[in-house]
């Protein structure tokens, strides 16, 4: 059945009938009405009916499902004789389970003795996780495959209890060949249990995961457009030689024209720890996500970038890719040891992301929805730029023209970043050879270094971390690893080689970063006064090109 949207006013979560528990976490959350998902899907499955719905990445889909989830199991525990498990929610990634653990810990906050849940999507032995399960949590998180040992090692039995079964981002559990895993999960639940399916893409392919989970469902087809609209999320692109994508991300990172979380989205792994090597030689630090690094490290990444320790993240989607291509060929093509579970453009709650930048441009429209979804979350603003060459414009076509499609009410999708390449001349050189001194041996040198690192703090010293948290907090991710000779004169960039129209722009950002808290000196009263953190924050967006929209292409100046 299908439920057809109407224009009408939106109901309140009070509105709703929800444990006043609930509504006490809400309210500390700060949600102060519900997402479009939240208002139509709650209801419903509050009903007790199965639902199917699609909405984008950042609509709030989490809380679609576990709000409600924590009502029922709220209300079954006045009448129940027994402690049992109620929910099972499935996740294609660790990243992804987590983020759902820590918003059921938010919406549990006041009611934590009566509602007890565990994520087994860790990946430490069945044996460690038994205990965990033993007493019965309400609620079980987990990835399939994980879901699965489990069940079949006997530590988690759901056959006589189970009475809601979630299935989150259903077209990436194609994506990560999770199918097998879910139809031996299902043959283990009871016959009789509600069930909630969620996806942003692949509709036709979810069709079929739709058969096996669900009866007549309610299918939520949201009208909203696959991205938030331009007042929210700005779409820049620039149309370069792909030498000069190289020369362009230097450019914008040192003469500070990107400010704010950035993530930077490359096609491989290996592209990914180049730019970083690279960019590490002109002091701009950054951070990999790497899916062969231990699951707590890329966590842990993640978790330092949304407090604020890291600016720039340095991610691949090609984890993607195996939706595409045949599983034995690429098993063979590649001997490195990837963990199947990890995602990066789609199941990572990366939180207050300014900037996304698509140094490599992706390959398919899903591919651009998800990275460019990572940012102008709920109601912050975003930007998105796009560097694209010669050999990537038929695919850059491709996703225009369906964005076109998918968002008519925009007459232009993306906005053409004036930026005159000619002013890259005065940067080429260093540019080039700092680029070329990044070798496919430094690379590998640079991963299995990184690596070894990586598995040391994670796994060896993870005791040590749990009775030491404030030596974890000092661990930092974006340290130099590679052995490439350090180059410290080339932070330093001569005022010859700032264009004319970006010198201000440079200047202000400098006299920041020698004293943040100077005052500003009024010299018409003979006094100092300090400006407000309103005003530098319009000073900020006013200084920015790619959020004042001022910025309007380098002209000649007139003699």
């Amino acid at each position: 059945m299908s439920e057809e949207m109407e224009d009408e006013k939106t109901i309140q979560f009070h509105e709703m009938g929800l444990d006043d528990r609930i509504l006490e976490a809400i309210a500390r959350l700060g949600w102060k009405e519900p997402t479009l998902i939240q208002e139509k899907a709650i209801p419903y499955i509050l009903e007790g009916k199965d639902v199917l719905a699609r909405a984008r990445t950042g609509s709030g889909k989490t809380g679609a499902f576990v709000i409600p989830a924590i009502h029922k199991i709220l209300e079954g525990k006045q009448k129940a004789t027994e402690q049992t498990v109620q929910v099972l929610i499935l996740a294609p990634s660790k990243e992804l389970c987590k983020q759902i653990k820590e918003n059921i810990g938010q919406l549990t906050v006041s009611c934590k003795r009566e509602v007890r849940f565990v994520d087994v999507s860790p990946q430490v032995s069945l044996e460690a996780q038994r205990p965990l399960l033993v007493d019965k949590p309400d609620i079980v998180i987990g990835t399939p495959m994980r879901v699965l040992a489990h069940l079949s090692a006997g530590n988690l039995k759901v056959k006589e209890s189970l009475k809601f079964l979630v299935v989150d981002e259903a077209d990436l559990m194609f994506a990560y060949d999770h199918l097998e895993d879910i139809q031996a999960v299902l043959k283990q639940l009871p016959k009789i249990y509600q069930s909630f399916v969620t996806s942003a893409t692949m509709w036709d392919d979810v069709k079929d995961l739709k058969k096996l989970v669900m009866n007549k469902p309610v299918v939520l087809r949201l009208e909203e457009p696959p991205l938030p609209t331009t007042t929210q999320l700005t779409q820049y692109v620039i149309k370069l030689e792909k030498i000069d994508k190289v020369i362009l991300i230097n450019v914008l990172f040192r003469l500070n024209m990107i400010r704010g979380k950035t993530i930077i989205f490359v096609n491989n792994v290996d592209t990914g720890y180049k730019l970083r090597m690279y960019l590490g030689q002109f002091g701009i630090s950054s951070c990999v996500l790497n899916s062969e690094m231990p699951v707590a490290s890329r966590c842990h990444i993640v978790e330092q970038f949304n407090n604020g320790k890291y600016d720039i993240i340095i991610a691949s989607d090609e984890q993607m890719l195996k939706a595409q291509t045949n599983k034995k060929n690429a098993e063979n093509k590649s001997k490195r040891k990837k963990d199947k579970e990890s995602g990066i453009a789609r199941g990572i709650d990366f939180q207050f992301v300014s900037n996304i930048i698509n140094f490599d441009f992706p390959r398919d429209v899903d591919g651009y929805i998800h990275r460019v979804g990572r940012t102008a979350r709920g109601n912050n603003q975003g930007t998105a730029l796009s560097l694209v060459s010669v050999n990537e414009m038929e695919i850059f076509k491709e996703v225009e023209a369906k964005l076109k499609e998918l968002m008519p009410g925009s007459d232009s999708v993306f906005k053409d970043f004036k930026f005159d390449t000619k002013q890259l001349d005065g940067f080429r050189y260093r540019a080039l050879d700092a680029w070329k001194r990044c070798t496919s041996i430094a690379i590998r040198e640079t991963r299995k270094k990184e690596l070894k690192q990586e598995l040391l703090n994670s796994n060896k010293l993870k005791s040590f971390f749990e009775d030491n948290p404030g030596d974890l907090k000092v661990l930092r991710h974006d340290k130099s690893k590679h052995g490439l000779t350090p180059m410290t004169h080339l932070k330093h960039v001569p005022e010859y080689n700032i264009p004319v129209k970006l010198r201000n722009v440079s200047r202000v950002v400098n006299r920041r970063k020698i004293n943040k808290k100077a005052p500003k000196a009024d010299m018409d009263k003979g006094k100092f006064k300090r400006t407000t953190k309103t005003q530098q924050k319009y000073m900020k967006r006013k200084a920015d090109p790619l959020q004042s929209m001022e910025f309007s292409g380098f002209k000649k100046q007139k003699t």
